[in-house]
C-alpha cells in the first residue's frame, strides 16, 4: 500500500517512492503537518519570557509586557534574519580561516585559483608578492572585518559594493559594523523588554542582508574560487543516475566545501584506489547533494575523475540514500536533514559529522582541523570502507538510472558568462535591448514540500517565465529540482518563448543558466551589478527581478535581504512569518520602493505570480527607453 505523501514536480522521483511502501521520508510526514498554527504562520507568539507564550487576538492586541503586534513580529523577523545571516557568517570565517591556514603550510591543499588570488590581492590592497602570503593577507583582511565590533564599519564593503547601492546604504545608515557583532546585537535588540520599534528592526534586517549577502555570500564563493578553482562551463550527468553501485560512494552534505579539499583530492590517489579495489570496489566517488554537492558541480572541470555528478536537492537526500548504492554520509552544514538519520540507519550507512553545528545524534564526530586534514581524510577513507564492506552485501541495492539527465550546463558563474559571451556583458545587453530576451529573473534559494509540492512552484514559475522570454538564472537547491525536471539542459529551448528558443538554440544553452550553490546567489546579484554598471543605471532600474518561490530556511530569508538592500523586487509563494503585522507588511510591500528600491510580493500562484513579474521587467523596460513589442498583451 502506497503511503500519503506530498508530490514533486520530479515525477520520476514520485514514482520512486512510490515503490518503497516501507520507507517513510520527509514526504510522508508533510501531509501529517499540514494543519500549521495560525499564530506561528502570522509571526505574533511570543516566547520570550515566563508570562507567555503571549498571543494576539484582535480582543488580546498586547502581550503581557505590553508588546503589539508589530513588535513581536518585527522581533521575530529579525531573529529569523540574524540566525540566517549568522549561518552564512560561520561558512564565511571557516572559509577564510582555511584559507589562511593553506598560506601558512597548516593545511595540506593546493590552492587552484590564483588568478582570483591576484584579483582580491589588487583589490584589497595587498602588496605581497609570494603566493602564500598573499592568501593569508587576503584571508586575515576578510577575518578583521568580520571580527570588528559594531560600532567600526566592515571596509571591505566599500570595495566589495556597486556604487550607486553604497551611496543609498549609507543615507540609510545601514552599512554594517563587524557583522558578528551586528548579528549579536540584533538578539540583544530583539530580547525581553528592549526594542519595541519595527521600523528600526526592519532597518536592522537590512543591514544584515548586507553582511550577508557581500561576505556568506559574495565573499565566499570568490575565497572558495582561490581554494578550489574557478567555475568552468560544461555538461554533466544529474540525478540517481550518477550513482554507480561499483564505487564506494560518500555523500557530502552542507555548504562548507573548502572542509573536503583534502579529501576529494586524496579518494582518486593511487593509495585511496587500491584500498578500494582490496574492498571489491573500482575506488572512490563523491555523490553530489545538497549546496555542496552543486559547489563541486559548479567546478566539475576540477574534479572529474572523483564528482560522479549531482543527484538533487535537500529533499530528494533521503531517496538518494534509499537507493542503497550510498556507502558514507559526512555531514557539515545545513541543508542535512534530521530525516536523513532516520534512512542511514535502515540502510546501514554510516554519518559522521566534521563541524559541531552539523552533528547529528547518530553520526560521530571528527571535528575539522585544517592542521589534520591528512589524518582526518584518512580516517573518513577508512569509515567509508568498512561501511561499503559490512552494508554492501546487506542491503538492496535499486538505483534508478532513467532518473535525471545527461546533459545539464554547470559551471556557470558571473566570470564565466562574462567569457562566454566574449568577454564583456554587451551581447547580453543587446538580446535585451532588441527585445530578444526581455529581462531577467533570479529563480533562486531552496526547495520546500509546501508551495504545491517538492520543486512545484519553483519548477511551474520558471517555466512561465521562459514561456515569456525571460531568461532564468538559478542558484541554490532550486536549481538542484530544476535539473532533474530538465529544465538546465539545451533541450528545455523548446519551452521557451519563440524569442528566448532562438537565442538558446544558437547558443546552444538553455534557458535556465545553472549558477550552483545557494551561496550563487551572490554570483547571480553579480550579474545584475555588471549589468547595471554596463548601462550606467542603478540596480533598481534593471528589467531585473528576484524569486525564491520555495524558500525554507532562516538563511533565506536573509538572503532576500541582500536582494530588498540591492532594491530588486522579491518575490515569494509563500510570506514570510510577518503577516500579522500591518506596519511590517505595508513597509516591505508598498513602502520599500521608496527606500532602497526593492519591494516584497507575495503571490501563491504561479501563473499570476509570472504576470507580476514580467509586469516589472516591462515597465522598467519603458522606463529604458526600450521597446516592448507585445504592449498589448501586458497584464492588466
Amino acid at each position: 500500500m502506497v503511503k500519503e505523501r506530498c508530490t514533486s514536480a520530479d515525477c520520476r522521483l514520485c514514482d520512486f517512492l512510490d515503490s518503497k511502501p516501507d520507507l517513510e521520508t520527509s514526504f510522508n510526514r508533510e501531509p501529517k503537518q499540514s494543519v500549521k498554527c495560525g499564530f506561528g504562520k502570522k509571526g505574533v507568539c511570543c516566547r520570550l519570557c515566563s508570562n507567555g507564550p503571549c498571543r494576539i487576538t484582535p480582543k488580546s492586541p498586547r502581550g503581557v509586557c505590553g508588546a503589539d503586534a508589530d513588535t513581536i513580529v518585527s522581533r521575530n523577523f529579525l531573529r529569523n534574519v540574524a540566525a540566517g545571516a549568522a549561518c552564512y557568517l560561520h561558512v564565511v570565517e571557516n572559509t577564510a580561516n582555511n584559507l589562511r591556514e593553506a598560506g601558512l603550510g597548516n593545511y595540506a591543499t593546493e590552492l587552484k585559483g590564483l588568478e582570483m588570488l591576484d584579483e582580491l590581492a589588487e583589490l584589497f590592497e595587498v602588496e605581497a608578492e609570494d603566493v602564500n602570503d598573499k592568501a593569508v593577507q587576503v584571508a586575515e583582511k576578510v577575518l578583521a572585518d568580520l571580527y570588528k565590533p559594531r560600532y567600526q564599519k566592515m571596509e571591505l564593503v566599500e570595495k566589495l559594493a556597486y556604487e550607486p547601492r553604497l551611496k543609498k546604504w549609507k543615507e540609510l545608515d545601514i552599512m554594517p559594523g563587524g557583522a558578528k557583532s551586528e548579528v549579536f546585537d540584533a538578539l540583544v535588540k530583539t530580547s525581553t523588554n528592549l526594542s519595541s520599534d519595527p521600523v528600526d528592526m526592519l532597518m536592522h534586517v537590512l543591514n544584515l542582508g548586507i553582511s550577508t549577502g557581500l561576505y556568506g555570500l559574495h565573499m565566499t564563493n570568490l575565497l572558495n574560487d582561490v581554494m578550489l578553482g574557478e567555475p568552468e562551463i560544461t555538461q554533466d550527468k544529474v540525478g540517481f543516475k550518477v550513482v554507480d553501485e561499483d564505487y564506494i560512494n560518500i555523500v557530502i552534505t552542507g555548504h562548507q566545501h573548502t572542509m573536503i579539499a583534502h579529501l576529494q583530492d586524496a579518494l582518486v590517489t593511487k593509495e585511496a584506489t587500491k584500498l578500494a579495489q582490496e574492498a571489491g570496489a573500482k575506488g572512490f566517488k563523491i555523490v553530489g547533494s545538497t549546496c555542496v554537492g552543486q559547489d563541486l558541480q559548479l567546478r566539475g572541470a576540477h574534479y572529474k575523475d572523483v564528482f560522479a555528478g549531482h543527484a538533487g536537492n535537500n529533499y530528494t537526500s533521503e531517496a538518494l540514500v534509499a537507493t542503497g548504492g550510498i556507502d558514507l554520509i559526512v555531514s557539515e552544514f545545513n541543508c542535512t536533514i534530521p530525516g536523513l538519520e532516520l534512512v542511514a540507519q535502515e540502510y546501514d550507512v554510516k554519518m559522521i559529522a566534521i563541524d559541531d553545528v552539523a552533528k547529528k545524534a547518530s553520526a560521530e564526530m571528527i571535528k575539522f582541523d585544517p592542521a589534520k586534514a591528512p589524518e582526518i581524510t584518512d580516517k573518513l577513507i577508512k569509515a567509508a570502507v568498512e561501511s561499503y564492506q559490512n552494508r554492501r552485501s546487506q542491503v538492496e541495492i535499486d538505483i534508478p538510472k532513467d532518473h535525471g539527465y545527461d546533459d545539464v550546463v554547470t559551471g556557470v558563474s558571473e566570470k564565466s558568462l562574462r567569457k562566454f559571451l566574449g568577454g564583456n556583458y554587451k551581447a547580453l545587453i543587446d538580446l535585451i535591448a532588441s527585445g530578444k530576451i526581455k529581462g531577467v529573473a533570479a529563480v533562486v534559494g531552496c526547495s520546500n514540500l509546501t508551495a504545491k509540492g517538492h520543486d512545484v512552484f519553483s519548477v511551474g514559475l520558471t517555466k512561465e517565465l521562459i514561456k515569456r522570454d525571460i531568461l532564468v538564472l538559478s542558484a541554490g537547491c532550486t536549481t538542484g529540482g530544476l535539473e532533474n525536471c530538465g529544465l538546465v539542459s539545451p533541450s528545455a529551448a523548446s519551452l521557451a518563448g519563440d524569442n528566448l528558443r532562438e537565442v538558446c538554440e544558437e547558443l546552444g544553452i538553455p534557458p535556465v543558466l545553472n549558477f550552483g550553490p545557494c551561496l550563487s546567489i551572490g554570483r547571480v546579484e553579480q550579474v545584475a551589478v555588471e549589468l547595471a554598471k554596463a548601462l550606467d543605471v542603478d540596480l533598481p532600474q534593471l528589467p531585473a527581478v528576484l524569486s525564491a518561490p520555495q524558500w525554507l530556511e532562516e538563511q533565506a530569508l536573509a538572503d532576500g535581504a541582500f536582494g530588498l538592500a540591492l532594491g530588486l523586487p522579491l518575490h515569494l509563494a509563500l510570506p514570510p512569518f510577518v503577516t500579522g503585522s500591518e506596519i511590517i507588511v505595508d513597509t516591505l510591500t508598498k513602502s520599500l520602493p521608496e527606500i532602497t528600491g526593492g519591494q516584497l510580493i507575495i503571490d501563491t500562484e504561479i501563473e499570476s505570480s509570472a504576470d507580476k513579474l514580467e509586469e516589472i521587467i516591462l515597465d522598467r523596460r519603458t522606463n529604458l527607453g526600450l521597446e516592448n513589442e507585445d504592449e498589448c498583451q501586458r497584464p492588466a
